[in-house]
């Protein structure tokens, strides 16, 4: 039987979530239990600090999202952030807003999978809030890490000349949702019909459990190589190229034949009848980093395992381009990720 928030409160409910919680980093001086958490940086590491807001029925649609999954989710694409910032996350606070429809038993399956995830990176809750909703779940979880001073990469730093990498492939998140919302509307109405997913696991995982790419922050600090410039895909590899591009003042050459892209991927946007550049140009959610380096680092950054040469950095005046596959032809990279004027 469910039990209802309401016999915990919100104090009792946030006591109950968290029970068990110890701090990992040593920045953390202090952390749930009081007005505020206290964390203590060393001065020659800078502090880096991101939010994240997601809204049911906009961002995720619990039809299909586990609740674990989407603890899980919430907390990974945060850190994400983070370590596209060349950094180490290290604590997250979580705000909760939420409806009656919720039980407490809902929230620990949410909040199992924030604590799984922090488990696995090693961050450390350190404080949060809930409150009532009269539409639905929201899910607001700020992250805070740190990085050298020398070592904090930003969105600003690409040069011509420089080369445009990325990591794992690409599009496969964007087609693991639209399985998703095929199955649910297939479904419809038939509540003792599972749908078969077999073969496209792949596809799901990289849509309801992302993964952020610390190891790739790890294997470029290993092979002496700092980014010029990166960020992470969440709105799609064009949206994200052209926010580097703006940023630096920049154009860009990348080529369609070199983009990532995984096996299943292929086959679903086949499937769909969807142009698979398309899918992995402006399908968003997949958490891959997108990073320049200098040109003399080209045989270093080759070396890495699960990174891909994708293009190279322009002046500005050349604008911002996609070389084709067959043709050769250049095409102007549009931004056509996510935005809140279509969602």
């Amino acid at each position: 039987m469910a039990t209802e928030i309401a016999t915990l409160g919100e104090f009792g409910l946030i006591r109950h979530l968290t029970e068990g919680i110890t701090l990992q980093n040593s920045s953390g001086v202090y952390g749930i239990g009081d007005d505020a958490a206290v964390l203590n940086y060393p001065a020659d590491r800078q502090v880096l600090v991101t939010t994240d807001l997601l809204m049911e029925g906009v961002h995720f649609d619990l039809t299909y999202v586990p609740l674990k999954h989407l603890g899980y989710k919430a907390a990974v694409v945060n850190f994400s952030d983070i370590y596209a910032m060349n950094g180490t996350p290290r604590q997250i606070t979580v705000s909760l807003a939420l409806s009656k429809r919720f039980s407490v038993e809902d929230m620990e399956e949410l909040y199992a999978g924030i604590r799984v995830a922090c488990e696995n990176y090693h961050v450390d809750i350190i404080g949060g809030d809930t409150s009532s909703s009269l539409t639905g779940l929201a899910i607001s979880i700020t992250c805070i890490g740190d990085a050298a001073r020398e070592e904090v990469v930003y969105r600003n730093g690409a040069r011509p000349n420089d080369l445009i990498c990325v990591s794992g492939d690409l599009g496969a998140a964007y087609m693991g949702l639209q399985l998703l919302e095929r199955e649910k509307v297939a479904l419809q109405g038939k509540p003792d019909v599972q749908p078969d997913f077999a073969g496209r696991e792949y596809l799901l995982e990289r849509q309801l459990k992302p993964e952020a790419r610390r190891d790739i922050i790890a294997a470029l600090r290993e092979a002496g190589i700092r980014p010029t410039s990166m960020i992470d895909i969440s709105d799609g590899l064009s949206s994200e190229l052209l926010h580097i591009c703006t940023q630096s003042k920049v154009g860009c050459r990348i080529y369609e034949e070199h983009i990532p892209i995984d096996y299943q991927t292929a086959v679903m946007a086949e499937e769909f009848n969807m142009n698979l550049s398309t899918c992995a140009l402006n399908g968003g959610e997949d958490y891959e980093l997108l990073f320049t380096v200098a040109l003399e680092d080209k045989e270093k950054v080759e070396n890495i395992e699960n990174i891909k040469l994708i293009g190279y950095v322009t002046p500005p005046d050349q604008g911002c381009m996609l070389v084709t596959r067959d043709d050769h032809n250049e095409f102007a990279l549009q931004a056509q990720g996510w935005n809140m004027a279509n969602n």
